[in-house]
């Protein structure tokens, strides 16, 4: 069967092709979905606390912030899910917020930071007055808090995460 173009309506196919092609090669089609959600007014209090092991961390309430702030996360690898963030903690500017899903004996959370940790680890001391101090000699030292954050090097940047193993469930009496 052959479809018939009428000659009063013109074929629409060029303006089809160009809209599916812009959707193709990535280019939104709303403003509104190409501008990224500012960071929320509690950002550095929520996830700074929790990075630095100074908060509990319960994973499905982080990711559910991360979810509500951020959108949804652009990656889930490593047990965890990465979200993209144009925020900024301790004067550093934050790429990424990882939180942990349920398949880890670990309830996690960390940040990657755009800075590496011999700047960033002054930086959180001086707003927060926790200490880092070196856990081995080697070239790119692992930094631990007494608290049980640490830094580490993430490629060129500074990953901060803090690590707890989940609770054990309440024992169960009959």
């Amino acid at each position: 069967m052959r479809l018939r173009r009428s000659p009063t309506r013109p074929w629409r196919a060029p303006a089809l092709l160009a809209a599916c092609a812009m959707l193709a090669f990535g280019v939104p089609v709303s403003g509104v979905l190409a501008q990224q959600k500012p960071p929320p007014s509690t950002f550095g209090q929520v996830v700074g606390n929790a990075v630095l092991c100074i908060d509990q961390i319960d994973n499905k309430a982080f990711y559910a912030y991360l979810l509500t702030a951020f959108g949804p996360a652009y990656k889930h690898e490593g047990g965890a899910y990465w979200f993209r963030t144009d925020a900024t903690l301790w004067g550093a500017p934050i790429t990424d917020v990882i939180v942990s899903d349920d398949t880890s004996p670990l309830v996690f959370m960390g940040v990657v930071a755009d800075s590496t940790p011999e700047k960033l680890e002054p930086a959180i001391r001086s707003a927060s007055g926790l200490r880092f101090n070196k856990l081995d000699s080697s070239a790119f030292p692992v930094r631990g808090s007494m608290p049980g954050s640490k830094i580490v090097y993430f490629r060129s940047k500074a990953k901060v995460y803090c690590a707890k193993y989940k609770p054990l469930p309440p024992a169960r009496t009959r």
